[in-house]
């Protein structure tokens, strides 16, 4: 791979005469750009939009919802991913919002790193009902499949909210077959981690049923601005293909150890998306072989219907247009007013993958209207 300043002059050479719009479809991605300060490296006419990357910012209000209400009322030991504590859910004034509210008010949530976590802490206390609430994408939801598939103590049961990613893009794009207009992006730089595991391939459909160039690409400058200048030179051209340009980490056809454990454990079914509505096969659940593992069917109480009507994010936070690409964080109404990291309104100010979050620790700290 060559450095990064190589693919900044071949980027700088090519001429276009309008705005072209690269759409990244992963949180790791925004990071890596927006802490490289690529946007500012970039000719002007090169916009980076930050798509449906952030699986926290997309979990359903109800799951959350769930999982605050098992720790506070069931009082089982809540594990979660850390920046899933602070995600809030819409409620009357004075109730808890948050798994880290209920934690402040007794209830036993933990954090944890990974799905081993979970199992120890399950085993260390086998007294004791322990729920994973386990939220992310394949890259994420593949480890949770691996230890359903190697076992797990009875006491353990998974709440799940896994999503698949591409179906997010397959909804944008096929939004604008059924209605005038074109797509917002150019061009689509597909996550490296996910197509690691699923395969490259997953994202050809853009290039063979949109004719939109796509590349997959890796999380280091050189990578994103190979990736880049492949979807470009794509454009300039008329050429269209998946450019692979995170060989050395997504091989083609992925991980079939990781593909087998989600088969063997997990069924791909619609999902609801928080903001956006129900996807279709764009959702993991865990199988019936696996019920008593499955804390939906294990602590049904719970399980809100109502929450799903209430699941639009909260008045006046933008996160669903931020997730779909359709506006920039700082074009929330409001970003750096009402939102911030230490008080945040919407997911995508809280998870390290939120696109909001992302800009605000690049230094974006005021509203685009201020």
């Amino acid at each position: 791979m060559d450095d990064a300043h190589h693919w900044l002059e071949k980027l700088r050479a090519l001429e276009f005469g309008r705005t072209v719009k690269i759409m990244n479809v992963c949180g790791g991605h925004e990071r890596s750009i927006t802490h490289a300060g690529l946007r500012g490296a970039l000719p002007a006419w090169i916009e980076l939009v930050p798509g449906p990357g952030c699986p926290v910012c997309v979990c359903p209000e109800e799951d959350v919802y769930q999982a605050i209400q098992l720790a506070l009322q069931d009082q089982v030991i809540l594990v979660a991913f850390g920046d899933m504590l602070r995600v809030p859910v819409n409620v009357k004034k004075g109730e808890v919002r948050s798994l880290a509210e209920a934690q402040a008010a007794g209830a036993d949530v933990r954090p944890v790193a990974s799905p081993l976590d979970a199992r120890h802490i399950a085993q260390a206390n086998p007294g004791r009902a322990v729920v994973f609430f386990a939220a992310g994408f394949e890259t994420t939801t593949a480890p949770v499949a691996a230890m359903l598939a190697e076992g797990i103590p009875d006491n353990l049961s998974i709440l799940l909210s896994g999503r698949l990613t591409w179906p997010a893009v397959a909804m944008l794009l096929g939004s604008f077959e059924s209605s005038p207009g074109k797509p917002g992006f150019d061009a689509l730089v597909a996550p490296g981690h996910v197509s690691a595991v699923m395969g490259p391939e997953e994202w050809r459909f853009v290039v063979d049923r949109h004719e939109i160039p796509a590349a997959v690409a890796g999380f280091s400058t050189e990578s994103l601005l190979a990736a880049f200048y492949s979807v470009l030179r794509q454009l300039k051209t008329g050429e269209r293909f998946l450019d692979n340009c995170y060989r050395e980490v997504a091989h083609p056809e992925g991980n079939a150890t990781a593909q087998r454990f989600l088969r063997e454990t997990l069924d791909v079914v619609d999902a609801n998306w928080r903001g956006i509505g129900v996807i279709p096969q764009s959702g993991y659940a865990l199988k019936p072989a696996l019920a008593r593992h499955d804390a939906r069917v294990r602590f049904p109480d719970h399980a809100d219907p109502a929450r799903r009507r209430a699941g639009d994010m909260p008045p006046g936070c933008d996160c669903a247009q931020v997730v779909l690409g359709k506006i920039y964080p700082n074009q929330c109404r409001i970003y750096g007013r009402a939102c911030t990291p230490r008080t945040p309104v919407g997911p995508c100010m809280v998870s390290d993958e939120g696109a909001c979050r992302i800009w605000w620790a690049g230094g974006v700290r005021v509203a685009a209207d201020a």
